[in-house]
C-alpha cells in the first residue's frame, strides 16, 4: 500500500497513537515516520484517492491537530509516496531544505484572495473610459439596436476592453494587497475569477490585508474580492 503524506513536522513525534484519523472511508489512522530531526505525518493511502470533501477536510484536520504542538510544513492534498521507506529517504536527503522551510513558515498562514468583476459595474466603467465604445453604444441605441453586424462588432470590442480591464485590475489588486503580506504567489486556478492570489501572513497579521481589500472594493466598486483563510501555507512550500 502506498503512503499518503499530510506534512513534515520538526522534531520527533511519538504521541499520535490511534487518536488521529485521516483520509479514507473508513478514516485511516495517522502515524509519524521519524527520521533524524524531522517526522513525516502519514497514513496509508486509499486505493482510489479522489478530492472528496470529507477527505479534503480530513487532510486539513490532521494538519491543524499536529500543528497545535509543533511546526508543520503542509503538503497539498494528494501527496503520495510509494512506501514508508521512500518517505524516510526523502526526509534524510532533503533535511536541510525542509528545516529551512519550517523556519520560514513557522507561525505563518496563507490567505487566498479571488477577484471578479461586477458585470454591470465594469461595463459602465469601460464605457466611461472608452469614448469610441460609448459612441457606438449610443449610435446602436439610436438606431433601434443597430444591425446584426454592428451588434456583433460592438460585443467583440466590449469583450476585448473588459479583458484588458481584467489585466489592469489584476495588477492593481496584487500591488494593493502585496503591501500587507510577507510573500505573494499565484493562487489555485478556478473558473469564474480573473485573479487568484495566495498571500503569506503572520498568524495574527490578517487585519492589514482585510483593510487593504476593503479599500480596493471601496475605491473600485466594479471589483469584488473573496478572501479565504487562514489556511496552512500550502502555496509557499517548495516541492
Amino acid at each position: 500500500m502506498t503512503t499518503y503524506v499530510y506534512g513534515i513536522a520538526r522534531g520527533e513525534v511519538r504521541d499520535l497513537g490511534d487518536r488521529l484519523l485521516g483520509i479514507g472511508d473508513p478514516p485511516l489512522p495517522v502515524r509519524a515516520l521519524n527520521q533524524g530531526e524531522l517526522a513525516a505525518i502519514v497514513s496509508d493511502c486509499p486505493p482510489e484517492l479522489k478530492p472528496r470533501r470529507r477527505d479534503l477536510l480530513a487532510h486539513q484536520h490532521v494538519l491543524a491537530e499536529v500543528s497545535d504542538s509543533r511546526p508543520v510544513l503542509p503538503m497539498r492534498f494528494g501527496s503520495v509516496s510509494s512506501s514508508d521507506d521512500d518517505v524516510r529517504s526523502v526526509l534524510a536527503e532533503h533535511a536541510d531544505r525542509y528545516q529551512d522551510q519550517l523556519s520560514r513558515l513557522t507561525d505563518r498562514v496563507e490567505y487566498n484572495v479571488k477577484v471578479v468583476h461586477d458585470e454591470d459595474a465594469v461595463l459602465h466603467q469601460v464605457l466611461a473610459e472608452e469614448p469610441e465604445l460609448r459612441m457606438m453604444a449610443e449610435a446602436n441605441r439610436a438606431a433601434g439596436g443597430g444591425t446584426y453586424e454592428e451588434r456583433v462588432r460592438f460585443g467583440e470590442l466590449m469583450a476585448s476592453a473588459v479583458r484588458a480591464r481584467e489585466v489592469r485590475d489584476a495588477t492593481l489588486v496584487e500591488e494593493a494587497l502585496a503591501r500587507a503580506a510577507e510573500d505573494v504567489r499565484p493562487g489555485p486556478e478556478s473558473g469564474g475569477w480573473f485573479l487568484s492570489l495566495s498571500l503569506l501572513l503572520a498568524k495574527d497579521g490578517a487585519d492589514p490585508l482585510l483593510t487593504a481589500a476593503a479599500d480596493v472594493e471601496r475605491a473600485h466598486p466594479w471589483l469584488k474580492l473573496r478572501i479565504n483563510g487562514p489556511l496552512p501555507p500550502y502555496s509557499f512550500v517548495e516541492s
